[in-house]
């Protein structure tokens, strides 16, 4: 098990993973410890075994394929800490993923959201701001988290992120997101450090850096109190940022730079939902479109 929470500790300070995939991780690498204990002596009938326990047990393909991937990552370490030779789990493909449009949020249940907060007090600023800034920039929650004062340039509006595998991008913001930046560093963040010192642009009320876990929960009490009859999580933001970019124009290179994904391909999946937008307009627009 000390294999596991050395790979653990890796993923968290040189991959600078979030504390939601490390979860994930550890539990899909615990599962495998569960079926067969000795993980360093691992051979290729196990891994087989272990695919068809997999399969036996009804999972869906996208979940054999995440938990292939956590595990042929964990093997991936010890071979380079040559702790094994041979990664038997690189040989083993992952079930193609079941195609799916990616969810997002509804722009009048969005405004609802950022309706519902109260810009007089401190810690309504700040998950008013998590709201806008997820959104404003489409970036991930283990990225907001990790946000600097010093990463913010006001004058052009740009924050530097670091993505995942360290990589640094450029994200901007818009007015919205600027006018409560203001107020809350002004107001609520300089109430919530309580005099003492801290980087972070998002803090709790104790003056501590804020948890992703946290940001997720906060976003699901503020669906509840808007009545909203969808799950609405950091993530769904950041796909309804890639939408609404999409949907008004944007090119879709200039989309994947902004999400920080490493290849198009997988920022080619928002084009469907925008063709989907591109076909109504198009039904409604052309006069032979319909009878």
């Amino acid at each position: 098990m000390n294999y596991i929470d050395d790979f653990i500790k890796y993923l968290k300070v040189i991959k600078k993973d979030s504390e939601y995939t490390l979860v994930n991780y550890k539990k899909d690498i615990e599962e495998l410890y569960d079926f067969y204990t000795d993980l360093i002596n691992i051979d290729e009938v196990i891994v087989r075994e272990y695919l068809e326990y997999l399969y036996s047990k009804g999972l869906n393909r996208n979940s054999i394929s995440r938990k292939l991937s956590s595990i042929r990552s964990f093997y991936n370490y010890l071979l380079k800490e040559n702790i094994i030779k041979v990664n038997y789990f690189k040989e083993i493909s992952n079930p193609k993923k079941n195609k799916s449009l990616p969810k997002y949020a509804k722009d009048n249940d969005l405004e609802k959201m950022f309706n519902s907060f109260n810009k007089e007090k401190p810690l309504e600023q700040r998950n008013l701001l998590i709201l806008e800034m997820l959104y404003a920039t489409g970036i991930r929650v283990s990225e907001l988290v990790n946000i600097k004062i010093n990463d913010i340039d006001k004058f052009n509006n740009s924050i530097k992120i670091l993505g995942k595998g360290s990589k640094e991008r450029i994200v901007f913001y818009g007015s919205f997101c600027e006018d409560i930046l203001e107020l809350y560093l002004k107001e609520g963040r300089r109430e919530l450090l309580k005099n003492k010192t801290n980087d972070y642009l998002f803090i709790n009320k104790n003056g501590n850096q804020l948890s992703d876990r946290y940001i997720r929960k906060m976003i699901d009490n503020v669906v509840r109190k808007c009545e909203i009859d969808y799950h609405i999580s950091p993530h769904t933001l950041r796909h309804t940022f890639a939408t609404d970019m999409l949907n008004s124009g944007a090119d879709l290179i200039s989309v994947k730079e902004l999400l920080g994904h490493s290849t198009l391909d997988t920022t080619s999946i928002y084009t469907h939902v925008s063709n989907e937008q591109i076909k109504k307009v198009y039904d409604f627009a052309h006069p032979r479109a319909k009878k």
